[in-house]
């Protein structure tokens, strides 16, 4: 009897111990807000709960007994309304200053917003004098304006629209390589080679003493990389798809709308093709997979782009998925261009290459959706482009894609797998002795291949109707100018 009522008592007091317990978890809960990003509240999942969010006050406006407020942290162009007594105004509570807010999230009786936070905390992490701050409260600055303060322009709208689209497009074109058997090659910033030819080269050197010994540091002379190419042709001689992503450096002494000294490229090499399509289709398909994606997962970023930066250019960006990208050559485009009634500042015959006022009057010409243009003149392009050995016009297997408002968008060719001609040719050139490892590729176990490098910035200046580079990138070099 006695280990009967020991029993039921310890089953009691467990008893009591377990709902006790519970009952705390559930007051803990109860007490301690679950931390939201902007994007996340708007779902809607946490409606009736305590949360906090944390963000940049957007806009204040002071009524007699509430404040409201639209604070946003960066993950939705959509800021969150903050309703609160007036009671916990601030003096601090500015535009643009940081704030931490906890509150409980109701269903809005607007039909603009899902949701609203009822705040019953409000406090100002990080002030902001609105008088010095270079954006104003309700206006809409110009990207040029913005641009003069690149420390501060992704507090607007329209710059952290673009890094979120930026971002969007970064993913979208990962997963094609990666769903489509592509291989990601980390390669090289700095580098030994010159891929391009053109002597447009950073030269890297250390800052401090040089050594007596050694002229350079890594004992040949070394520059930031103008290309990946070259290091995924060694690649591709063991992948048969390999692709990289990354910052790629031009010298180029120039201030136009399409030229940066640092800008993003992306670049691809297929193995086992003698078929110029097989590249024009990745191209192609990287586009619109890329395009397609941010349409979808960043809509109102790029609406907003559309809408106020360039009207109408989301007709231009729908009719540019809607047909296949038609192919031309490069004497078809000389003919195109010489039979046209438009005066051009460079020369347009055969043999000159291809100017930025011809690629857009070419892409115009073929329904002002991107084209593909092949069989460029073989000294036109680089000792790696592979030699159609066709006459009396000697062609390259090269090919360029042109796309509305910008012009050259992918450059890409076969590479020359024949190891006698591109032996000629780099002799030619003075530049056999300095590639004799790119002569060994041919000699052990070549395959016909080929690739191309995409403008990641030009890119994104095609689908949102940006018209200078610089708006499309987070922090702009171009020569005499290096801020941040």
């Amino acid at each position: 009897m006695f280990q009967a009522a020991a029993k039921t008592l310890s089953v009691t007091t467990a008893t009591s111990v377990t709902r006790g317990l519970l009952l705390s978890i559930r007051h803990y809960c109860e007490r301690t807000p679950v931390k939201l990003r902007v994007s996340e509240a708007f779902s809607g999942a946490e409606l009736g709960a305590k949360i906090k969010v944390q963000g940049w006050v957007h806009s204040v406006r002071q009524q007699k007994a509430n404040l409201f407020l639209h604070v946003n942290d960066g993950s939705s162009l959509q800021s969150l309304q903050i309703v609160a007594s007036s009671e916990l105004n601030d003096r601090l509570l500015t535009f643009g200053s940081a704030v931490e807010v906890t509150g409980v999230l109701r269903k809005s009786p607007h039909q603009k917003q899902p949701v609203e936070l009822e705040a019953d905390q409000i406090h100002v992490v990080g002030k902001c004098n609105p008088v010095d701050f270079p954006f104003k409260i309700k206006e809409r600055h110009s990207l040029e304006y913005i641009r003069q303060f690149p420390h501060l322009r992704c507090r607007t709208n329209n710059f952290s629209s673009l890094l979120r689209i930026r971002s969007e497009a970064t993913t979208a074109i990962h997963s094609y390589f990666k769903e489509n058997g592509f291989v990601q090659i980390h390669t090289p910033v700095i580098t030994s080679n010159d891929c391009e030819g053109a002597g447009e080269l950073f030269q890297v050197e250390p800052s401090g003493p040089k050594n007596d010994e050694d002229e350079n540091f890594f004992s040949v002379p070394a520059f930031l990389t103008v290309s990946g190419q070259l290091h995924l042709e060694v690649m591709s001689g063991a992948f048969s798809r390999v692709y990289t992503f990354g910052p790629t450096f031009r010298a180029e002494n120039s201030q136009s709308r399409r030229h940066l000294a640092e800008f993003y490229m992306v670049e691809a090499e297929v193995s086992f093709t003698q078929s110029l399509e097989d590249l024009t289709k990745v191209m192609e398909d990287v586009f619109r997979s890329a395009t397609e994606h941010v349409l979808a997962h960043c809509a109102k970023d790029v609406d907003l782009f559309h809408k106020h930066v360039t009207p109408g250019h989301r007709d231009t960006v729908e009719a540019m998925l809607k047909k296949s990208f038609p192919v031309i050559t490069y004497s078809e485009a000389i003919d195109i261009l010489k039979r046209s009634s438009q005066k051009f500042a460079f020369p347009t015959d055969w043999g000159c290459d291809l100017q930025t006022e011809h690629e857009k009057y070419l892409v115009k010409h073929c329904g002002n959706i991107p084209v593909f243009v092949t069989d460029y003149p073989y000294d036109l392009k680089p000792f790696y482009a592979r030699d159609n050995q066709d006459h009396p016009k000697h062609t390259a297997a090269a090919v360029d894609l042109l796309v509305p408002g910008v012009g050259e968008l992918c450059g890409g060719s076969l590479r020359e797998e024949r190891l006698d001609l591109l032996s000629a040719r780099l002799e030619e050139a003075g530049l056999k002795d300095t590639y004799s490892w790119y002569l060994d590729l041919r000699r052990f176990g070549s395959v016909p291949h080929g690739g191309f490098g995409l403008g990641f910035e030009r890119y994104l200046q095609c689908i949102l109707g940006v018209d200078n580079i610089k708006d499309v990138i987070p922090f702009p070099r171009v020569s005499h100018s290096c801020l941040l």
